[in-house]
């Protein structure tokens, strides 16, 4: 931040002499050890401190509209990662801000879904990294293969990008995140299962064959769509988010008036939700809690919202 110069007056005084420079001496030492106290008050009680109390904490305290905005407080770049590089899946493109003063961020690698590539899931990329993550939207080995493939292909892309990337210096290993569309989304959660030091997950519109999920430890946020044929929330999202574990931190949120492909655009819904998750799991920031509970209403975005609050972890 650059500081801009203050321009000011000065008026010309005849300095005091004998006891009266003392007197005015020490007035001018009592008022200069006041204005200290306050600015130490002040910079013990501000926005400073409480960010010293997470050091993960990163942007300007979240409002609604800051949260449903296109693009948050931070500038993005990218980086192509080709598929002839890297192994266990398909290569992508990471997004992430360009800026280093914050020091590391968490990051998130996000799936497609059955038959689809990168480009289907490629608009949460820079709407997700404005915000302050890290950000690798992944192609697949296969557009046909399956969960338990697509699990193990995030987990790929995750070490890929903390080991290996060329952006891994601006990443923090410790708290990382999976997300991914439809059968991606199956993949989300088993990679959750697999992968217990996941700080968060968030499936959209998932279809997978396990219905059960007691084994998953990872804050988990299902979100699914009440006109969904494919992977109809009564036989995917619901008992996927039913069968996790009750001491779980986890939400259920289906999207009025919604088809299986609506996460493939831009959606405020899913983004105001899925940024407040991520910011609220991965970087443990509890300023966003006030967007998760008490849950959210019933709207004409919001079919139903189940959840478990407040949150523990």
């Amino acid at each position: 931040m650059q500081e801009h110069p203050h321009s000011s007056t000065a008026t010309s005084v005849t300095p005091p002499t004998g006891t009266g420079r003392a007197r005015r001496t020490g007035r001018l030492a009592g008022l200069a050890a006041a204005v200290a106290a306050v600015v130490g008050l002040t910079t013990l009680t501000g926005p400073g401190a409480h960010a010293a109390d997470n050091p993960y904490e990163r942007g300007p305290a979240p409002t609604e509209s800051s949260i449903e905005a296109l693009r948050g407080p931070y500038s993005v770049s990218q980086t192509s990662v080709s598929s002839l590089f890297v192994t266990g899946f398909g290569g992508g493109t990471i997004y992430y801000p360009t800026s280093t003063a914050d020091g590391t961020f968490g990051a998130v690698v996000i799936s497609p879904g059955f038959t689809a590539y990168e480009s289907s899931i490629a608009w949460l990329g820079p709407r997700l990294a404005s915000q302050g993550f890290v950000v690798f939207t992944i192609d697949t080995l296969t557009t046909l293969d399956q969960p338990d493939s697509r699990g193990r292909q995030l987990l790929s892309a995750l070490d890929y990008l903390t080991e290996r990337s060329s952006v891994r210096g601006r990443v923090d290993s410790s708290r990382l995140g999976v997300m991914g569309h439809s059968m991606g989304g199956g993949g989300t959660l088993e990679a959750a299962k697999d992968r217990p030091s996941l700080q968060a997950a968030i499936p959209l519109t998932p279809w997978n064959t396990d219905k059960t999920w007691p084994e998953v430890r990872t804050p988990t946020l299902i979100i699914g769509a009440d006109g969904d044929t494919i992977a109809p929330v009564i036989t995917h999202s619901e008992p996927f988010y039913n069968t996790l574990p009750s001491s779980l931190d986890k939400a259920y949120l289906e999207l009025n008036g919604a088809t299986h492909f609506t996460p493939n655009s831009n959606n405020t819904t899913i983004a105001k939700y899925s940024i407040s998750w991520l910011k609220r799991f991965i970087d443990n920031d509890t300023r966003y809690e006030q967007f998760l509970c008490p849950l959210p209403r019933p709207s004409w975005t919001i079919e139903e919202y189940r959840g478990n609050c407040p949150h523990t972890s």
